[in-house]
């Protein structure tokens, strides 16, 4: 990528291209004036646990098994008896 020159307009802001438009960036302010930006992803708080042990790897490995057992369709009639079966244990 090739580097660009911007102005800050009046009200503080940069267009930094429709490429960009509607990302959430993290801004770091460095020695010298530099500033960074790095693109980060909003994740909702009710699902951070999903990024921690043990859920990670339990979640991680039920994908992993899921890729390799593809889904079919329940014989409902055979889960019947099946239950009813057990139900006489």
């Amino acid at each position: 990528m090739r580097p660009a020159i911007k102005r800050v307009g009046q009200s503080g802001q940069v267009s930094l291209g429709r490429e960009l438009a509607g990302k959430l960036l993290r801004l770091e302010r460095l020695e010298g004036g530099r500033l960074l930006l790095t693109p980060v992803v909003d994740i909702p708080e009710s699902q951070v646990w999903t990024l921690s042990e043990p859920d990670k790897s339990r979640i991680e490995r039920g994908l992993a098994w899921a890729a390799e057992n593809p889904a079919e369709e329940t014989d409902l009639s055979s889960l019947v008896a099946k239950a009813k079966r057990r139900g006489k244990r």
